[in-house]
C-alpha cells in the first residue's frame, strides 16, 4: 500500500512508520518544513494548506498529529494548542480528501482520537456506542472527530481511533513512572479505584495494520486492550514487573496541586472495552497486563 502519515515523527507515528515500512509499504510523511525527499510532502495545517494531489490515489491516510497533552499544565493557551493541533490537522486532511475527484480519493482515513471521548465512566464498562462524556478531553474529542466530516461525506471510509494508553518504556503512561518505582516510591494515584484502558505497543501497532486492511470497519474504534485494570491493580503489577515496592500512594490533592486541571487525567476512571476489534476477530498478542508489562520493560 501507499500510505500518507501525518504525525509520523511523534511517539506513536514513528513506530507505525517503521512497522509499515518494514512490512514493505510505501510511506509518505507530511512535514511542516521543506520536504527533503520524495517520501515527504510539506503542508501547513495551521493555515489549512495541503495540496489535494498529495493524497491522490493513496491506499490510506493516517493522522496521528497532535501536541502531547502532558507537556505542560493546561492553561487556557495550552488547551488551545491541544485543540488546534488536532482539529486543524484533521480538518485540513478531510477537506483535501473531499476536494479530490471521487476516483482519486484515498481508500481510508484513519484519524486519531482518544478514550477521553467517554469522560469518566466510573465502574461502568463502555464500548464505541457510548455517548461523549463531560470535561475538556471529551469536548476536545467531539470537535476532533467532527472535523473528519468532509472526508466521510465524500464517501471515504473513516476510522476514528479512540486510542487508550499504549505501554512502552520510552513514553506514554510508563515513562514518567519508571524512576519513582525504581527509587521505591511508586504507588497508586488517588483512591486507585479508577480504571485504566491500557494496550501493549505491539498490539497497538497490530491493531493499526488490522484496521488498514479491514475495509468493512468504519466509525469509532476503541484501540485498547481486552482487560482494563484499576489503577491499584496496575500499580501492583508494575511494582512486580520492576521488582520494587508500590506502597506510597499519591493523594488526589497532591496531583491537583502539581498538575492543575490536567490532574483529571490520572484520576478519571475509563473502563473502555474494544467492542469493534473483538467482534472483527482481532487477536491480541498481550491480552493480560503482566505480559504487556514484560514486553514493555525489556531492561527491568
Amino acid at each position: 500500500m501507499r500510505i500518507v502519515i501525518a504525525g509520523a515523527s511523534g511517539w506513536l507515528g514513528s513506530r507505525l512508520t517503521d512497522r509499515l515500512r518494514t512490512a514493505g509499504h510505501d510511506i509518505v510523511r507530511l512535514v511542516r518544513r521543506p520536504a527533503r525527499g520524495p517520501d515527504e510532502v510539506r503542508w501547513d495545517p495551521a493555515a489549512g494548506q495541503l495540496e489535494p494531489a498529495a493524497l491522490a490515489e493513496v491506499s490510506a491516510v493516517v493522522n496521528l498529529a497532535g501536541a502531547n497533552i502532558g507537556d505542560q499544565r493546561w492553561t487556557p493557551r495550552f488547551k488551545e494548542v491541544l485543540r488546534a493541533s488536532r482539529v486543524d490537522t484533521t480538518a485540513t486532511l478531510a477537506r483535501a480528501i473531499a476536494a479530490l475527484p471521487a476516483e482519486r480519493r484515498p481508500g481510508a482515513l484513519l484519524n486519531g482520537s482518544a478514550i477521553g471521548w467517554y469522560g469518566d465512566t466510573g465502574d461502568r464498562p463502555v464500548e464505541e456506542d457510548a455517548p461523549a462524556g463531560d470535561g475538556f478531553m471529551a469536548d476536545l474529542c467531539r470537535v476532533w472527530e467532527a472535523a473528519t466530516a468532509p472526508a466521510e461525506q465524500a464517501g471515504v471510509r473513516v476510522v476514528r481511533l479512540r486510542t487508550g494508553l499504549p505501554l512502552e518504556h520510552t513514553g506514554g503512561l510508563l515513562k514518567p513512572q519508571l524512576l519513582p518505582y525504581r527509587l521505591g516510591i511508586g504507588g497508586r494515584f488517588g483512591s486507585g479505584r479508577q480504571w485504566i484502558p491500557w494496550i501493549s505497543m505491539a498490539d497497538w501497532l497490530a491493531a493499526m495494520t488490522f484496521l488498514l486492511d479491514r475495509g468493512e470497519i468504519a466509525g469509532p474504534v476503541n484501540v485498547v486492550g481486552p482487560a482494563p485494570v484499576t489503577n491499584a491493580e496496575f500499580t501492583r503489577a508494575l511494582g512486580r514487573a520492576l521488582h520494587r515496592p508500590a506502597v506510597l500512594p499519591v493523594p488526589a490533592i497532591a496531583l491537583r496541586i502539581l498538575l492543575g486541571e490536567m490532574s483529571t487525567e490520572p484520576l478519571r476512571s475509563l473502563r473502555v472495552l474494544p467492542g469493534v476489534l473483538d467482534r472483527a476477530g482481532f487477536r491480541y498478542e498481550h491480552p493480560d497486563l503482566a505480559g504487556a508489562l514484560a514486553a514493555a520493560l525489556p531492561e527491568r
